[in-house]
């Protein structure tokens, strides 16, 4: 079960809405997320891959 699942026993609503005062104080202590999207893991990835190319081309000189 994920985070964005979770149910207000006070309201029956998610909690990720907010919509009573316990789900706002519930989702203030849950962890937020580290924003890390699948573009930017391929991005990182090209970006390794390139860097890699680059240093077998260096060192092959």
């Amino acid at each position: 079960m994920t985070y964005d699942r979770l149910v207000c026993a006070n309201c029956a609503a998610p909690v990720t809405e907010g919509r009573c005062p316990v789900c706002r104080a519930n989702r203030e202590r849950l962890p937020q997320p580290t924003g890390l999207t699948p573009a930017m893991l391929l991005a990182l990835v090209v970006a390794l891959v390139a860097a890699m190319a680059l240093l077998v081309a260096v060192r092959g000189l």
